[in-house]
Formats: structure tokens, sequence, C-alpha cells
């Protein structure tokens, strides 16, 4: 693995709060800034005892998502990818305001969601829905279907009594389900067909961001490629904005506009899908690339990543994928790198960015990208 030369440059700029949208466009739909979950380890009587007795304090707390800032543009489809146990769908979960964050701030349409209430309030909850990854345990056993979408949207005053039985069908035509369907219970549906109440259910309260959580994981590869193209549909019929949660890279290459990285509760690259795929720069996303399956008669050997991902409960110091890199140097396992802006509208957090930056200094190449000759002092 290596980091390509269109991928490196010596201006580069840390991530404190990354902003990816060009200068003049509209502001981004969300952003959220050092967005940080933390969970604490329960502890017994027993184990309180024995802490005690060993002279130790509490347990150290499981680092789920730390540090987070990313801009989500109106319309686009995020995609969010990493290992299970990244922390993407605990990030996820704090888009929608299921679980409040531990530090940072959510921002919608430029309001921070911690400050608002009353009618603001409402208006955000309704506008951010979430899709959750099992179908079947997502929706309540002993209610109809046509109970489980339109409960909320009358509940909230978007339709009347009177109206929402007309409203579910329409909504189930959408998604692509017989009408008559509304009266069956989730039970009496196939994985996809349930997946697919669950999209009527979000867009039932007229939303503008879905936060799809490994939507179509539990699915068969032909329903996969169904949902994903009702996705697409509901996109454009809607207008909607996606935050697409999922550890499949080919899927991601499908439905997509921009791809973020997580690893260890963290993101460690962000750039257009195109970019992504091309020019993947983070020793992390390389390996998630090469083991990506691909059509082809000849043989192949896999060489999956080394090791397991680290317990969030006690991250390795520095680079978080230091223990499982091949290029790793002792910088590594030191310093944690900053996400920094690697190229237009590509940032990534690695230290070979800053070796190979030395090295154009050092032999007083252009920088890639510019043109321009490298100095010392365009390292941030």
């Amino acid at each position: 693995m290596s980091i390509p030369a269109q991928a490196t440059s010596a201006n580069v700029h840390p991530a404190t709060a990354v902003r990816s949208v060009p200068p003049g466009a509209e502001p981004p739909i969300m952003r959220v800034e050092g967005l940080r979950r933390d969970y604490v380890q329960p502890s017994d009587f027993i184990d309180f005892i024995g802490r005690k007795l060993r002279g130790r304090g509490k347990p150290p707390p499981v680092q789920a998502v730390m540090g987070v800032d990313l801009d989500i543009r109106h319309g686009e489809v995020l995609a969010v990818v990493g290992e299970s146990g990244c922390g993407k769908t605990t990030l996820g979960r704090m888009l929608t305001g299921i679980i409040p964050p531990t530090g940072g701030r959510v921002f919608y349409k430029g309001r921070d969601i911690a400050q608002l209430s009353g009618a603001a309030r409402r208006e955000y909850d309704l506008a951010v829905q979430m899709i959750f990854q099992d179908p079947f345990s997502s929706l309540n056993p002993r209610l109809r279907v046509g109970d489980i979408i339109g409960e909320a949207p009358m509940v909230h005053g978007l339709v009347s009594r009177a109206e929402r039985d007309d409203y579910v069908c329409e909504l189930l035509r959408k998604v692509g389900l017989d009408p008559d369907y509304r009266e069956r219970y989730p039970h009496q549906f196939s994985g996809g067909q349930r997946q697919r109440v669950g999209v009527a259910r979000a867009l039932a309260l007229k939303p503008s961001i879905i936060v799809c959580d490994e939507a179509v994981a539990a699915l068969d590869v032909s329903i996969q490629a169904q949902v994903l193209n009702l996705f697409m549909e509901l996109r454009r019929d809607f207008d909607l904005t996606y935050v697409f949660i999922s550890h499949n890279l080919g899927v991601v290459s499908h439905i997509s506009d921009r791809v973020a990285i997580m690893y260890l509760g963290r993101v460690v690259e962000l750039a257009d899908t195109e970019e992504i795929f091309a020019r993947a720069n983070h020793p992390y996303t390389q390996a998630l690339l090469k083991e990506l399956p691909v059509l082809s008669a000849g043989k192949r050997r896999f060489d999956p990543i080394a090791g397991e991902l680290p317990s969030p409960a006690n991250p390795p110091a520095g680079c978080a994928f230091h223990p499982r890199c091949p290029m790793a140097m002792a910088k590594c396992r030191a310093e944690r790198p900053e996400l920094r802006e690697i190229a237009p509208a590509h940032w990534s957090a690695c230290h070979l960015n800053e070796v190979a930056d030395s090295a154009r200094i050092a032999a007083g190449t252009p920088v890639a990208g510019t043109g321009e000759p490298a100095t010392s002092t365009e390292i941030a």
C-alpha cells in the first residue's frame, strides 16, 4: 500500500471542523462539530469492592465516538463506512437525537439542536428520521402496518384521522407495496417487504434527512438492489438527504456522493466517492478497498487486515490504526494524526502525508495539485 502522489499536498490544514462545502454554495443542512459519545461501563457491588481493595478507580468509559466533524449537504448521500464497532451506528443515532452526545454539537439548518425547544425542536425531530438495520425488530409486532405508518403523522398533526388511511395507502404505493397490505402484521411480510414498511414509516413524517443504518445489510442481494433503487427514486421524488451507514463498499459505490471512513470512533478519511475509490489515501481505506470483491476469472489472494479492532475502552496511543498498519512508524505510535485537507475536498488523517511532503520539500519538487515548489512553511 502506498500514498498516491495525487493525494498528497504540503498545503494542508488541520480539520478542527471539516468544512467541505465550496465557497458560495448553500450552507449544509446539518453540521456536527467535535461530536463525542462515551458509555460508562456498568459496575456491580462486587466489582466496586474489588476495585476499592486494589486501589483502582472507576472503570474507563467506552469511547464510541471521539470528536467527529462533518458537514452534510442538502440533497446528497453521505456514506459512513467502517468495521463493526467503529462507532458509525452511534454517530447515526446522535444525528437523529435518539441518544444525546457526551460532547460536541449538532447543527440543523444552522441552529444548535441542544438549544432548540418547542416548535423548533419538534421540527428537527420530525425532519431527521432513521431506517434501522433489522426491519423485523424495529416494527411493533402487535400493530398492523397501517397503524405503524399512520400513527405518528396523525399524532403530530400532519394528517387528520379521516385522511390517515389514504395517506398510508399512498406511502405504501410509493415504496412498492400493495395498499391492501396495511391490514397485515409485520410477521406476515418478507424481509425486503418489512424494510419497505420501515422506509414508509420514515417517509410518513415528511423528513428532510434520513439516516439509513445498514438498511440493506440483512437482505438478499437481489432485494438489496431493489431497495437501493427505491432509495434513489425517493431521494428524487421527496428531495431527501441520506446519511447511509454501511460496511459494504460495493453498495456505497452505487449509492453515495461522498464517503466518510470511520475507524475506532474517528473519521480517518473523507472525500467524494470517485476520489475515494480512485485515490484512497489512508492505509485503512486502501486495505478495505483491496479486499473488495471483483468480477475476475483469475485467481486472487486475499490479505485481510491483520489483527482486530482495538477496544474503545482502551484505545491505543497515537494513531489508532498503527497496531494493524503495515506502514506504521515511530510517530504513529506516539502522536495521533489530525484530519487534514490533502487535496481539494479530500481529507485524511495519516502521518505518511507529512513524510511525503517533507520529501518534496527536500527535493524542491512542485507540490501535488499546485505546480508550485514546496516550502517548509507550507506544512501546518
